[in-house]
């Protein structure tokens, strides 16, 4: 099939530790086997604008929460995003250790992904959270004390040589099935 008559599919990622990425990455391989180029781009490295924004036919973000939060790049895009007068539909992936528990896994039920859509004023066609990757000893020691301490609160490992691969590989599969049917043909 030639480049010219693929569709395409903009795809950002916000990450810390490689997760998002692998995530992103993911995504895009599944696309390409339905015939959807999507190019995994670091948000820290690619900034967007609303105007490059607006040219895509489907946006996908997959985006990190570190301490509470969506990373700043994430964060940027959202508003830039948000700012938009006619968007194209958004597809939006948190990737956080909260969604590794029940229920946690819906913008309904994630509390990191319900506020971003609500502070950007966002209507994602779709919304998911991922839980990500515990890997201790991969952190610096202030990030093992801080997530160490997270993990305490909401009942998570705190053994600091724990690596516990939480992400839910058919849950990325089914989110990218389901970006695939945002497309236009």
């Amino acid at each position: 099939m030639s480049t010219d008559s693929r569709r395409v599919a903009t795809l950002y990622y916000a990450t810390r530790d490689g997760q998002s990425r692998r995530i992103a990455e993911h995504i895009s391989r599944r696309l390409a086997e339905r015939g959807i180029i999507a190019t995994p781009q670091d948000l820290a490295v690619t900034p967007t604008s609303p105007a490059g924004l607006a040219q895509a036919s489907v946006v996908v973000l997959v985006a990190a929460v570190r301490y509470g939060r969506h990373l700043p790049e994430a964060d940027r895009f959202m508003a830039s995003y948000g700012s938009l007068q006619s968007p194209p539909p958004l597809a939006l992936a948190s990737v956080n250790l909260t969604a590794r528990k029940p229920g946690k896994a819906t913008a309904a039920g994630n509390g990191y992904l319900r506020k971003a859509i609500a502070r950007h004023r966002l209507a994602p066609a779709l919304a998911v959270a991922f839980a990500g990757r515990l890997d201790y000893p991969r952190y610096g020691w202030l990030d093992r004390q801080i997530i160490r301490f997270i993990m305490l609160l909401t009942q998570g490992p705190t053994d600091p040589s724990t690596c516990v691969e939480y992400t839910s590989w058919p849950a990325v599969d089914e989110f990218a099935a389901r970006i695939a049917e945002l497309q236009p043909r």
